[in-house]
């Protein structure tokens, strides 16, 4: 009976640790299960992040690519007014030049000649003609003033008079004329203006 109490309290033993084993075993496999759910959602939160990430530096890209456009697109619409102006005004630097030499024309043909030196004032005449026609056909235009409001944008009072029949600030004398290159002043007549 010692014998059959010894197996049994074997057996007892041995079935337990069955037990146990396969009970260990059991919570190993939920534990598995556990960690590949985990595993997953670990997973899927890091392929959303990456997503947005990815999604927001396409949009940081999208909207430097934007900028860089508008900055292309920005430049080269002030070259081209650049461009304008520079072909607009071209011939002013060489206007500012020539108008001393214009003046000096007319103070030529303001002056008394004999008959024999005629043909040497028309020659003067010709040349002052076609220097204005140039001029005029690159745009400079002598400043209209004489008998108008003085216009102090286009012209410089030089000097007062008081004039009967004549109403005060009217442009009564030019003493030099001005001269404009289209919209811009390239020389203010200098007159003299009614009190």
């Amino acid at each position: 009976m010692a014998e059959e109490k010894k197996e049994e309290v074997k057996d007892i033993p041995e079935d337990e640790e069955i037990k146990e084993t396969e009970e260990v075993k059991e919570p190993e496999k939920e534990d598995v299960e556990e960690d590949e759910e985990v595993e997953e959602i670990v997973e899927d939160i890091n392929e959303e992040s990456e997503t947005e990430r990815l999604t927001k530096e396409i949009e940081k890209l999208k909207n430097d690519y934007a900028r860089a456009y508008a900055d292309t697109e920005n430049l080269k619409k002030r070259l081209t007014a650049e461009a304008e102006q520079t072909r607009k005004y071209r011939i002013q630097s060489f206007a500012k030049e020539i108008l001393p030499v214009i003046d000096n024309l007319e103070r030529a043909l303001q002056t008394e000649v004999h008959e024999s030196d005629q043909g040497f004032k028309k020659g003067v005449q010709m040349t002052y003609d076609q220097l204005v026609n140039a001029l005029k056909n690159e745009g400079v235009e002598e400043i209209d003033c004489l008998n108008k409001k003085f216009d102090p944008n286009l012209e410089q009072a030089i000097m007062q008079e008081k004039k009967e029949d004549t109403e005060s600030g009217i442009v009564i004398e030019v003493l030099q004329k001005g001269y404009k290159l289209k919209d811009r002043i390239l020389r203010p007549a200098m007159v003299k203006v009614s009190e």
